[in-house]
């Protein structure tokens, strides 16, 4: 769930809200949908073989086509990474007045310690915490604002395409369907390490992780929705265009009360610091890949993986002018990595050689196929 309820949605979510109200409230049902079915074929993946996106890529196809595809990868795991290291440092911005140099550095600190902790259970549990926390924040903010919902429900449903919107637009989708997030999906399922030898255990791990990728992007879909449907009732009715995530907090203090843009900020602080784990799992689990091994934290690779995108991530922030821009172009970045992603996913799920009778059913094929057009055109209009 964390991995698209980060600062890079936050930054989309807030400007789609702001500048055209619920008219593209679609986009998150959109992505949302198009998302879980990409969740649940990376874990199949993972379940049915064994082997993460990235090791299932050098194993099965060629070696130059997987290594690009997976630079690519890594690549956007970087831009992922800025997105959610600015994000903790815009929060320790509102909070402390911290300079967001000095934020950077603080964030990149605590989550290079929680992922060098080596504790993944505990990890998991930071993980648990941070999320409920940001869902409950979000419960607060709108049982403070009065929300359109006739207007809300047309929204989910109507695709609109207002005037300017298409950056917006492909900054949403690639906040919402992350590359980085199938790569540590198809990862973190095997993270029990169960035995999967024999086909009962496999047929019962793909029954629950559906049922798990279900409950997850449900509640991503939730909160996602929450930050529009914020911004809509706050900035838009009101006629206040939002220029930068401070801006936002400031405004909503004098609007709901100075408890609103405390939580708000906490809550951003949260984001920032659990989807910079994630990315630097997801950068840690590419790269080891590429080397042919699982991700481990104690394993060189997947170490030089993680240090690779978070210190990345870092060192690009400083040459971001303006935060919210920064934010969601580096959204954009992902958008435009996300076909190649997603055809290595379908070239691998969809062969029989790679997935034996867990093989893509012709219709999941199709559907996928659909998905990755749909990408692809988007970013051609862009």
């Amino acid at each position: 769930t964390v991995g698209f309820i980060d600062p890079g949605n936050w930054a989309s979510n807030v400007a789609a809200g702001a500048e055209y109200g619920y008219a593209l409230l679609w986009m998150v049902t959109l992505s949302t949908v198009m998302l879980i079915v990409l969740q649940h074929n990376a874990a199949h993946l993972g379940i049915a073989t064994g082997l993460c996106l990235s090791e299932a890529a050098m194993a099965h196809l060629p070696r130059g086509v997987a290594r690009t595809a997976l630079v690519t990868a890594v690549g956007a795991s970087v831009s992922t990474a800025l997105a959610e290291l600015l994000g903790g440092a815009i929060a320790l911005k509102m909070l402390f007045g911290l300079p967001l140099a000095v934020g950077t550095l603080l964030t990149l600190i605590v989550v290079l310690w929680m992922l060098f902790s080596k504790s993944y259970r505990r990890l998991e549990r930071y993980i648990i915490g941070f999320v409920s926390l940001i869902g409950l924040s979000f419960i607060f903010e709108l049982s403070l604002v009065h929300v359109d919902w006739a207007a809300a429900a047309v929204g989910w449903v109507r695709p609109s395409l207002p005037e300017g919107s298409l950056p917006v637009v492909m900054s949403v989708l690639g906040a919402v369907v992350m590359p980085h997030n199938l790569f540590l999906h198809s990862e973190v399922i095997q993270s029990r390490q169960w035995n999967l030898d024999e086909p009962e255990m496999i047929r019962r791990q793909l029954k629950y992780e559906y049922l798990d990728t279900l409950f997850s992007m449900l509640v991503g879909f939730c909160i996602n929705s929450s930050m529009i449907l914020l911004a809509a009732a706050v900035f838009f009715s009101h006629g206040l265009p939002v220029s930068e995530l401070e801006q936002a907090r400031s405004l909503l203090d004098p609007l709901l009360g100075p408890a609103a843009g405390v939580v708000f900020a906490v809550s951003l602080l949260l984001a920032g610091l659990a989807s910079s784990v994630t990315a630097g799992m997801a950068g840690g689990s590419i790269f080891a890949g590429i080397f042919s091994e699982p991700y481990d934290i104690g394993d060189s690779h997947s170490r030089m993986g993680v240090v690779i995108t978070l210190v990345g991530g870092a060192a690009a922030v400083l040459f971001v002018g303006d935060p919210l821009k920064g934010l969601i172009w580096s959204q954009i970045v992902l958008s435009i990595q996300l076909p190649i992603t997603i055809v290595l996913q379908l070239c691998l799920t969809s062969r029989r050689a790679v997935m034996g009778p867990y093989v893509n059913k012709p219709f999941t094929t199709a559907v996928l196929v659909a998905e990755a057009l749909v990408v692809i055109v988007l970013n051609v209009m862009l």
